[in-house]
């Protein structure tokens, strides 16, 4: 891990770094064994300044990776395999959204613009340094570029943009098309391109101390380095500790003060909607058909995306044309349909950055409270709690209030019906027992059309009833829990089944007497797994279905919504149940999938062999050995595999927390790789072993057994 001292190539740095830096004043960086940077300042700008400085030093790599992504312009370093995401991120206009946020956030509240702008010149004050250290810059040529203060805010926006999952919108339309209009949520689940968490509150009354213990773990594609940062921020204002994304300032997601903590999870609300456009004309005379039939000009332009070539090739250009009617971005305009993307920051020119420092200087479970009243995106669940017994469970975030047919599929532009209406009220419950939010249908159903299946909500409420003595430590047995409960249906149909061969009897009895854990260390988790996915592909092949089976049409950053296999395979529980498809005979179905698995050979690995964590990387290392892992997708544990595709996750745990209130000394957490974001450092992997077990590492308060690095 690099130290201040040992940034050599300071003068170097973009920005200009000892012009900042004593712009800024004199900031402390501490470290704990694992790395993770504690900051101390003289004020809240100082702070700011730092962890963007460490920020920088630590993970220069992935903070220009980040800020290419969300301009645009990751395949100049990256390839051709970046084009889709790069077209993308110009079609909906991610960083023309982050500017006009950034201006509006400068003019209606110019001490938070200070702040990010403070956050930004630490970035650039260390990403010299930072960029010296890691030998991806060189490997791909890339040279670091100062950022512009609202880099920030285009981050967030293309890190959350498709958080909604309104490509699932393309979905239901598809399988309208096929099935029919009653079928159009016939595969409602938690599907393959969207984030979810799992988060739980226990009250004082059930916990050792008698003080709340907030805890959980937000789900997303596993990168490397992390998506999230542990870090702590304290200056005479404050003394904060949490998880941080990576190029933006504070703790937006999970913090503790010291006297009161929060921390999120996805509410599965429908925010984002699709246009059906109608256009004519030509160049700059092109037209939208907009409501009561009046046309409409159309904003265009081009733009071009730099491609580096691979093997020493020269570079080459893609030209993108970027359209955006009065509803929004035009993201597909292909096979003779056009859609555009109707998203809240790009409509209010507000992302809720006013919250982030909001958040820092919380005190109670009221401050939390106000402060998310400004959140904006993407929405979410909030637990909170405080030391004098203060608890908070509410939804956060801006949903427009609209016909219910736009949260289902795409509208028609040309329909007054379809426009917004204004903005809902976020639900807010009393907490009773303990609160628990795992993206299931609950406190935000109203806001929403397809949530997780209760799975994971229902288990943690049972585990956490077995108890009224909760400690931090326990907590770890809770995000470890590896049963499988949405495994029943598909079991559920084995028993009636006839005329098996001896292999496929034998299979089945092994089957049934499964506890229903998806441990790493069972075979039996295999075997199942094996059988599930011999199921979900012999749904697939149906002709039920064969209208649906065909590769994916329009862009390919949407993809991953339309294939036909994961849909099935997240989608099975209600498959094997539904009354929409009569023709679907699941009984045989399920009976050559088993006879298919007797006749393969019972695989005698353990899960943990197959099961393997899969993350995604800018430049991925083909020599890295990832760990193998228990749990699966429907497991508090999610380590999500794609049933009938893939038994590798990469989807799982970002970060594991468990919040003390009591004593904030006695709070645990971990990320699934480490502190450092630089291949080969001591801290770039040295949590993985103990994530992958489902382990936490204290987090330290004391000053005095931290390391500080020289100034």
């Amino acid at each position: 891990m690099t130290s201040e001292s040992s940034a050599s190539s300071d003068d170097q740095a973009p920005g200009g770094v000892h012009g900042a830096r004593e712009a800024y004043g004199t900031h402390e960086v501490f470290r704990d064994p694992w790395g993770i940077p504690h900051l101390r300042a003289a004020d809240a700008l100082a702070l700011a300044y730092a962890q963007g400085r460490v920020t920088a030093l630590d993970r220069a790599w992935q903070l220009e990776v980040e800020r290419h992504r969300a301009q645009g312009s990751s395949a100049s370093f990256l390839g051709a395999d970046c084009v889709a995401w790069d077209r993308f991120a110009r079609q909906s206009r991610i960083d023309d959204t982050a500017r006009r946020c950034y201006a509006a956030l400068d003019a209606e509240d110019p001490g938070t613009a200070r702040w990010v702008r403070a956050y930004v010149d630490g970035v650039n004050d260390g990403l010299g340094a930072g960029a010296a250290r890691d030998e991806r810059f060189a490997r791909t040529g890339l040279s670091p570029t100062p950022w512009e203060p609202w880099v920030p805010l285009a981050i967030w926006t293309a890190t959350h943009i498709l958080f909604a999952g309104f490509a699932t919108k393309l979905w239901r339309d598809r399988v309208a098309r096929a099935l029919g209009e009653d079928a159009a949520t016939l595969f409602a689940t938690d599907g393959p391109g969207t984030a979810g968490s799992n988060g739980w509150l226990v009250p004082g009354d059930r916990t050792a101390t008698g003080a709340a213990i907030i805890a959980g773990d937000p789900h997303r594609f596993i990168e490397d380095p992390g998506v999230y940062q542990q870090i702590r921020l304290s200056c005479p204002e404050y003394d904060v500790l949490g998880l941080a994304v990576p190029g933006v300032p504070g703790l937006a997601h999970f913090g503790h003060t010291g006297s009161a903590a929060w921390a999120i999870t996805n509410a599965m609300a429908d925010y984002q909607d699709l246009y059906t456009e109608q256009l004519r004309g030509e160049g700059p005379g092109l037209e939208a058909l907009g409501p009561d039939g009046v046309w409409e000009a159309v904003a265009r332009h081009t733009e071009a995306i730099t491609v580096a070539g691979g093997e020493g090739a020269p570079a080459t250009t893609v030209e993108v044309e970027v359209l955006e009617t009065a509803r929004g971005p035009v993201i597909v305009n292909e096979g003779g349909r056009t859609l555009s993307l109707r998203y809240p920051p790009r409509v209010r020119e507000d992302l809720g950055f006013a919250v982030l420092p909001a958040l820092l200087r919380a005190r109670t479970v009221a401050d939390i409270d106000r402060a998310f009243d400004g959140w904006a995106e993407p929405v979410n669940v909030v637990h909170a709690a405080d030391s004098e017994g203060g608890l908070l469970h509410r939804v956060a975030g801006a949903v427009p209030l609209r016909d219910n047919t736009n949260r289902l599929r795409p509208v028609p532009a040309w329909d007054r019906g379809h426009d917004w209406r204004g903005w809902a009220e976020t639900p807010v419950e009393p907490v009773q027992g303990f609160a628990v939010m795992a993206n299931a249908r609950g406190i935000a159903s109203p806001l929403g059309v397809e949530f997780a299946p209760p799975h994971r909500a229902n288990r943690i409420r049972e585990l956490l009833s077995g108890s009224a003595d909760w400690s931090p430590k326990a907590m770890a047995d809770v995000h470890g829990d590896t049963r499988l409960a949405s495994a029943e249906p598909l079991l559920a149909l084995l028993p009636a089944l006839d005329g098996l061969s001896p292999a496929a009897a034998d299979l089945r009895a092994r089957l049934l007497a499964w506890d229903r854990h998806m441990a790493a260390d069972s075979t039996d988790a295999t075997v199942f797994s094996a059988f599930r996915t011999a199921t979900v592909r012999r749904l697939a092949a149906d002709p039920v279905f064969a209208d649906l089976a065909g590769a994916p049409a329009g862009p390919e950053v949407f993809h991953p919504w339309l294939y036909l296999v994961p849909r099935i395979g997240y989608a099975l529980e209600g498959l094997l149940t539904t009354s929409l498809l009569p023709g679907l005979d699941r009984a045989a179905h399920v009976r050559a999938a088993l006879e298919e698995t007797a006749s393969a050979g019972a695989p005698d690995a353990p899960w943990s062999q197959v099961h393997r964590l899969a993350p995604w990387s800018a430049l991925p290392d083909p020599e890295a050995e990832w760990p193998g892992l228990g749990g699966d997708h429907d497991c508090v544990n999610a380590t999500s595999s794609v049933p009938g595709f893939t038994d590798l996750t990469a989807r799982a745990s970002a970060a594991r927390y468990v919040w003390d209130l009591a004593r904030r000394e006695d709070s645990l957490w971990a990320v699934p790789l480490g502190a450092d974001g630089v291949p080969g450092s001591p801290h770039h992997r040295d949590q993985l072993p103990l994530w992958a077990r489902c382990e936490l590492v204290p987090v330290v308060t004391d000053w005095t057994r931290l390391t500080k690095e020289s100034a």
